[in-house]
């Protein structure tokens, strides 16, 4: 008897990302780097799951869904949740005490039970095993449910794929039905409704129509074709700048390696490994393109960590109320830098030529404009009638000196 696919639409997914990172994942059974967009959406998941639990009668107040969220929270470290620091875990945590005050604000005049919150279902069909955890699943009379997915992520608007997932799995649950038909005995069968999705953090709540025979039959197709292709051992990679750029799996992916890579190394030393490092053997000489590529993309890597480590520092160092602060080997030094901004680009382009100033600044940018009130050259008198098209604001800028 052939096996049913373990299927799910997390799964198809990733396949469509890329069937070598599928590969990766669920025949290798290699584990991702924790990330922390999964760690802050599984703790919101928790906190809906928390305040629509269908077993208790009272629905918690706000204090107590915070409450819940901070012990669920601070139950693991910044790193297991997949954040680069302790601060920016914090800035994870005031987001989401933010987003369920404002759930409440929202909603908690209108709490009503739901018929099944975080609901694991497993169904059979077509070869496949499919593998949903349904998020809310609302009665709303007649044997007609609406199914809620909760969103996290910066991406608000979403395409309905997942929805029909769930549309033709809760239609064949018999947990559901035997949910429905407790609620409403007479209820023979069960049909979907609505669909939505609510994006949490904008409390903006995305409605859809139960999908028609038609298009639940076309997406299905596509479904079949997938798992057609996983059980054909179709795992060809599909590089692109977005899904290599922050995958797990380039310090094995043939991409990158030249060579396939046989699961012997082992899963354990799999994350010990540079991420973006050559196969340790037998590894083709890199061309000068390759090469290139590689280094401009360590220095963007450098530059992305140390911008972020200077907005930390700065961040770190204003809390503490530093203007100067030492490491090891080093020192870092607050500094206010005054700009003045020019909106009115063509005032101050015809300011410019009736001060005979436009020469002096080749093209009149920003920067350019800017330089002439330092210009020893350039009158005091010239100076304030420029001055007074822009606008004074300021900034905080960090150095950073070696220490002797």
């Amino acid at each position: 008897m052939v096996k049913n696919l373990s299927f799910s639409y997390s799964k198809l997914g990733m396949y469509k990302e890329c069937p070598q990172k599928y590969k990766f994942r669920y025949v290798h059974m290699l584990p991702e780097k924790p990330k922390y967009y999964f760690a802050f959406g599984s703790a919101l998941h928790s906190v809906m799951e928390y305040i629509y639990d269908v077993k208790n009668p009272a629905f918690p107040s706000l204090q107590q869904a915070l409450d819940f969220f901070t012990k669920d929270w601070k139950s693991t470290t910044f790193e297991k949740k997949g954040y680069v620091s302790a601060l920016k875990e914090q800035e994870g945590y005031e987001e989401g005490r933010r987003i369920i005050t404002s759930y409440y604000q929202k909603h908690q005049a209108s709490f009503v039970h739901p018929l099944s919150v975080e609901m694991k279902s497993t169904v059979e069909t077509d070869g496949l095993n499919l593998i949903s955890i349904l998020d809310r699943v609302d009665y709303l009379g007649d044997g007609k449910v609406m199914i809620l997915d909760y969103k996290t992520g910066k991406t608000v608007e979403r395409a309905p794929d997942q929805l029909y997932m769930y549309q033709k799995v809760a239609e064949m649950s018999p947990v559901i039905k035997s949910l429905v038909q407790q609620a409403d005995p007479s209820v023979k069968d069960i049909k979907v409704e609505k669909l939505c999705f609510y994006h949490l953090p904008s409390l903006k709540e995305m409605y859809f129509e139960r999908a028609d025979d038609k298009q639940i039959f076309e997406f299905w197709q596509g479904v079949l074709s997938v798992a057609d292709d996983i059980r054909a051992g179709k795992f060809s990679p599909t590089p692109g700048e977005n899904q290599c750029r922050w995958c797990d799996y380039r310090n094995i992916c043939p991409v990158f390696t030249g060579k396939d890579y046989t699961g012997q190394e082992g899963s354990s030393s799999f994350f010990s490994q540079p991420a973006a490092a050559p196969a340790p053997v037998a590894a083709a000489p890199k061309t000068a393109q390759e090469e290139l590529s590689e280094k401009i993309d360590r220095c963007g890597a450098a530059l992305e960590e140390y911008e972020n480590l200077k907005k930390e520092i700065i961040s770190l160092m204003q809390s503490q109320h530093y203007t100067r602060h030492f490491g090891t080997r080093y020192q870092a030094q607050l500094k206010e830098v005054s700009h003045t901004e020019f909106a009115d680009k063509q005032k101050v382009v015809e300011l410019l030529r009736s001060l005979h100033l436009l020469q002096k600044t080749l093209v009149p940018t920003q920067s350019t404009v800017e330089a002439l009130l330092t210009d020893a050259s350039v009158s005091p008198e010239q100076k304030a009638r420029l001055e007074a098209l822009g606008r004074k604001t300021s900034s905080t800028q960090l150095e950073l000196k070696k220490t002797e």
